[in-house]
């Protein structure tokens, strides 16, 4: 399986360092950590949204009424998919503590990126998470003098569980046990990709072909 970190697409080069991921591995099904912001993907692929993207899309594809020009784009907010014989679920968006408390339909404009308490209630309660996918990372990844993660992160992983979550946001490669769920936070999909056996969820890391 396809493991992919932030794209930012939009870009033309970044597009074509993700278009050449998906091509090197020609993949079933991808899994990808948000700021995508390139919906037209050559195989199904689930992933959630991150702070920067084209937010209408965003909002139409929780809506469950995909755009014209998107294909293939699966996006977890709150919810749970069966992807190669995993449970997938995604908490989309980006943590502002001054929009956390409002109901979703309150977030307007740009801060549709945002996360809710009402978000992260719903994926605390799903069940039987294999993976879980953020663009936030939990507090104990990763530090830059002070650490950046964001404790409702955190908490998610004592409620869900999950042997595997996967962070974008930061554009690094960082590994960690944390309340005993393996945390990786990616590099992005412009220096590379992961491929992920579904198996026992060993996630190797593959730079892109030259």
């Amino acid at each position: 399986m396809l493991v992919l970190g932030d794209a930012h697409a939009a870009d033309a080069d970044n597009r074509e360092a993700l278009l050449a991921a998906y091509d090197a591995v020609d993949p079933d099904a991808a899994l990808q950590v948000g700021d995508l912001e390139w919906y037209d993907l050559p195989a199904p692929t689930w992933f959630v949204a991150g702070n920067n993207e084209d937010l209408d899309a965003i909002d139409a594809l929780r809506d469950g009424e995909p755009p014209p020009g998107v294909r293939n784009a699966h996006l977890l907010a709150g919810t749970v998919a069966e992807v190669g014989g995993l449970r997938v679920a995604g908490l989309s968006g980006n943590y502002a503590p001054t929009k956390y408390d409002l109901p979703r339909s309150e977030l307007a404009g740009d801060r549709r990126r945002h996360f809710t308490r009402e978000d992260v209630e719903r994926v605390a309660a799903l069940t039987d998470v294999d993976v879980l996918l953020t663009h936030e990372a939990p507090t104990g990844l990763l530090s830059y003098g002070y650490d950046p993660g964001c404790e409702h992160v955190t908490d998610l992983l004592d409620a869900t569980d999950p042997d595997l979550c996967l962070v974008g946001h930061h554009h690094t490669h960082r590994e960690a046990e944390i309340r005993g769920t393996r945390v990786v936070s990616l590099a992005p999909a412009w220096e590379g990709y992961y491929l992920l056996d579904p198996s026992d969820l060993t996630l190797e890391r593959h730079g892109l072909p030259a």
